[in-house]
């Protein structure tokens, strides 16, 4: 294998070697020579032993003088060599600003497991695999036994690969590595560059298109089937009954009207799954937000005598980072679903919180309640905004609570009657908060309805609120 003409980010600038080998080469052919010619009696034995004398000396001297400059060479370049052994290589810069994660990966021997190590990670591989070091154990890094096999073909190989690479946690991606073998490096060991290239939006696109097809069409089949069946029965005998046709007609427009909410809502999960891999960065207050859907649902609630109540810190103690619009659907679709479930004279509650730690918003605030975390947040380290719907309805049992935000997944018991509903509100839920990086938790109880909780990190950190700074606003109907 050629050697990288680049120097190695392991191997220091190597010192200049001294001409000793050709001096003293030089100096015994010239003794050589000269007892040749006196073997040969071509010079008597005083001039002999002259010559060879001054050959020895000039030899000599010579010698100490190429030693003295790769003396003066190696004392020159060592200010340089010290400065190698500490900063980073000359290109690092350059492939610190590539927006793809590159790794440079080096390995000794095929047998040795564990010598594998990457010797150099640009920003972008440092934040990907949340490494504080440019340098490490490969096998800490990368996990994936198709990659890591991948990589050793282009070490002890020289051949190049590829292989799809999907990162763990709760916002996965999907990435196409690169893998090239870059030869040896200075000290001997083999060389491989893995790049990465993110294919995560082009897989979304994939899956969403044929999840989509996939749900229209089993969902759809139910009510455009029921729209035949009664645009049949007008057709035939109803033709001449104006009772007949009101109700039919009252039925056509309800079915129709169930189609136009769960296209709309496939439509909005299929956006929000499409750039679920892409963080919002607004400013969003929630108690504002919170305030929008109040006024909203505010008709419907007292149409079903149902009274909401909202507690909170004071305004803009909640600011969270996130997208408005999207915040206020997380929160509309949870406070519908409180106020479908729940019966005349009951109440629904908002509770705002500001400054928890992701298991404190987790923890729940009911302790007879059954409780499951829904989503959880990879990064535990920030402090969350929060939001808790508590309704008074019929509860939900244990066994369901694993399955609510699955796609038209609802509880059995609860698929018919006034309680109409597309089965997508919690999946579009769980996919904002999860696009949020936030997380979501459920409690419930048979019998003392169900609360639901939402939190997103914080825009900044908040201590949290006392208990004489928490404000409560009631809505009476």
């Amino acid at each position: 294998m050629p050697l990288l003409q680049p120097p190695s980010p392991l191997a220091p600038p190597r010192r200049r070697e001294s001409p000793f080998w050709p001096i003293v080469a030089a100096g015994a052919a010239g003794l050589v020579a000269i007892g040749a010619l006196a073997a040969l009696q071509r010079v008597d034995a005083a001039g002999a032993v002259a010559a060879l004398i001054f050959v020895a000396a000039a030899t000599a001297l010579v010698l100490i003088q190429a030693d003295r400059r790769a003396e003066a060479d190696a004392e020159a370049l060592a200010p340089e060599r010290d400065r190698a052994s500490g900063e980073a290589p000359p290109y690092a810069a350059l492939i610190n600003a590539l927006p793809d994660p590159i790794l440079v990966v080096s390995a000794a021997e095929p047998d040795d497991l564990t010598g594998r190590r990457y010797v150099f990670a640009n920003s972008a591989a440092r934040t990907l695999f949340r490494i504080e070091r440019s340098e490490g154990v490969l096998v800490s890094v990368l996990r994936d036994p198709q990659l890591l096999e991948t990589v050793d073909e282009a070490l002890f190989a020289a051949r190049d690969g590829e292989s799809v690479y999907e990162t763990g946690g709760v916002q996965s991606r999907v990435l196409r590595a690169i893998v090239r073998p870059m030869g040896l490096s200075l000290d001997g060991s083999h060389l491989a560059l893995v790049s990465f290239r993110d294919e995560t939006e082009l897989r979304q696109v994939e899956r969403t298109r044929a999840d989509f097809l996939a749900n229209a069409s089993h969902e759809l089949r139910t009510p455009l089937a029921s729209l035949s069946g009664f645009i049949e029965t007008l057709r035939g005998h109803a033709r001449s009954d104006p009772g007949a046709q009101e109700r039919f007609l009252t039925i056509m427009q309800a079915q129709a009207e169930r189609m136009r909410r769960l296209i709309d809502d496939l439509m909005s999960l299929s956006r929000i799954e499409l750039n679920e891999h892409i963080a919002p960065s607004q400013a969003v207050e929630l108690a504002d937000a919170v305030a929008d859907v109040m006024d909203a649902v505010g008709p419907i609630a007292r149409e079903k005598g149902v009274k909401l109540e909202v507690s909170g810190p004071p305004a803009d103690a909640a600011p969270v980072t996130g997208d408005r619009d999207q915040i206020v659907q997380v929160i509309q679709n949870l406070v519908d679903n409180a106020l479908k479930y729940s019966a005349p004279g009951g109440t629904v509650r908002v509770a705002i919180e500001a400054g928890r730690t992701a298991e404190a918003a987790a923890a729940g605030v009911r302790p007879e309640a059954s409780r499951l975390s829904l989503l959880t947040p990879d990064h535990t380290g920030e402090t969350y905004g929060v939001v808790r719907v508590t309704d008074q309805g019929p509860g939900i049992a244990r066994e369901h609570l694993p399955r609510l935000t699955e796609r038209f997944y609802r509880v059995e018991g609860q698929k018919s009657g006034e309680r109409l509903g597309t089965g997508l509100g919690l999946a579009i839920v769980k996919h904002i908060v999860n696009r949020h990086r936030g997380g979501l938790a459920v409690e419930s109880a048979l019998g003392a309805g169900t609360t639901f909780t939402a939190y997103l990190p914080e825009r900044v950190a908040a201590a949290a609120p006392a208990a004489g700074d928490r404000r409560e606003t009631v809505i009476k109907m």
